[in-house]
């Protein structure tokens, strides 16, 4: 994915009141930024933040974190989020592979990874938000009790990740093929990539992992 430079997005990023700017600060201690001691769910690579905003619009007892490296992408989830009246929802421009460096042991409850980028070649394959490397880093702070949920429309990447899984010792459940035509899909919300490739027709694949 070819992501085009937004001139000025990173300076209005770090003077935006939605993004949390020192990330590492709050390791162990998130429900302090949002005053309660309600779950934490967060969205690793939110990207224009449709989904994790809506999420948040919809629960206000649980607080979100929404995760994207990329300041062209978060700039565009900041205005979504602007207007929004809510309190549970704040961003983070972070790249993942240092995900240990802002979470402690238990701290999220639940962990979303939405059409992330599929890495195809081989030797990328560590990259992958699905792959045993990074389900070990989710390991050290997902709650015992807490899940992975995973939707894509690239199927090369969901049989990846269906191999992983059990490789790194998670087990399986929910897991479908063509989610918008299953028993899973009542309360789905989508994202923006999931409206445009289901209209394609392209069958959206999901699955949930926990320990």
């Amino acid at each position: 994915m070819r992501l085009r430079n937004v001139p000025g997005s990173r300076e209005f990023i770090a003077a935006n009141e939605f993004v949390v700017q020192e990330p590492e600060s709050y390791k162990g201690r998130w429900h302090e930024l949002f005053g309660n001691n309600n779950p934490i769910h967060i969205e690793v690579g939110m990207g224009k933040g449709q989904f994790i905003t809506t999420l948040a619009k919809q629960n206000p007892d649980i607080n979100y974190i929404g995760i994207e490296k990329y300041s062209s992408v978060l700039i565009r989830a900041i205005e979504k989020r602007s207007q929004v009246e809510c309190s549970n929802l704040y961003f983070i421009r972070f790249d993942a592979e240092s995900i240990n460096d802002i979470f402690d042991t238990e701290e999220v409850d639940r962990i979303y990874l939405n059409f992330s980028d599929p890495w195809p070649k081989d030797r990328h394959a560590k990259r992958r938000l699905t792959s045993k490397e990074f389900l070990a880093r989710y390991d050290k702070f997902l709650k015992k009790d807490g899940y992975i949920a995973f939707k894509t429309d690239n199927r090369p990447l969901f049989d990846f990740s269906l191999e992983q899984a059990p490789e790194a010792g998670w087990t399986l459940r929910d897991v479908t093929f063509d989610l918008h035509h299953s028993e899973y899909n009542e309360g789905n919300v989508m994202t923006e990539y999931e409206e445009r490739f289901s209209s394609m027709g392209n069958p959206i694949h999901r699955l949930v992992a926990y320990r």
